[in-house]
């Protein structure tokens, strides 16, 4: 079963209080999505770090409720 937004965006929330979220749903199909986060919690880690934070996130929904997810990652306070 896909993964709506609003539960990606819930997830992502409850492990980083402070994130800016924007997801795109680009198959209209609640399996294919980019997102952009914005969080304090990503500073002072590297871009494979932010993105296993994400994927922890998820609590393992990656690769099975949801297919493809597109991840940047920025830390507050940076330049994208």
């Amino acid at each position: 079963m896909p993964l709506p937004k609003e539960t990606i965006e819930q997830m992502i929330k409850e492990a980083l209080p402070d994130a800016n979220i924007e997801l795109e749903d680009l198959a209209d199909d609640n399996d294919h999505y980019a997102v952009t986060i914005t969080s304090s919690a990503f500073r002072g880690k590297g871009r494979i770090e932010q993105h296993r934070m994400i994927f922890d996130a998820l609590k393992g929904r990656m690769g099975n409720e949801l297919h493809a997810l597109a991840i940047k990652t920025v830390a507050a306070g940076e330049d994208e």
